[in-house]
């Protein structure tokens, strides 16, 4: 990133529109909350918003895999959007649903490894 993208924004530009189109991908439901994510992450931005990128990167790379292993979204983010978004975001009440995400990932990912093993 050079200067002049740091000054306009056009990199953060580049990145959202990227995001859009990988979350165009999604099933239905999936579009749905990954809009309530993004409405629940902003109150956790900075000034430009950058800090978010990696943040949101992840929670759609979160939901594309999801989704692509056939799981509901209400198997991957519960009922509790907001609490889920406040865990990738480190704020107050991250630590319980932060853990239990954690878990979950952590068995997401032994299943393929045992897929790919077996």
């Amino acid at each position: 990133m050079n200067f002049w993208e740091t000054v306009t924004g056009s990199d953060l530009t580049r990145e959202s529109k990227a995001f859009e189109t990988r979350a165009e991908a999604l099933p239905a439901d999936y579009r749905a909350a990954w809009e309530e994510i993004k409405g629940h992450l902003s109150p956790h931005s900075d000034f430009t918003g950058r800090n978010l990128m990696p943040i949101l990167d992840g929670a759609l790379g979160l939901l594309e895999e999801t989704a692509f292993d056939g799981q509901s979204v209400h198997e991957v983010l519960g009922d509790d959007i907001e609490g889920f978004c406040a865990a990738l975001a480190g704020g107050e009440r991250g630590r319980g649903h932060r853990d239990r995400w954690r878990r979950q990932v952590n068995r997401n990912v032994a299943r393929k490894l045992n897929k790919l093993g077996g």
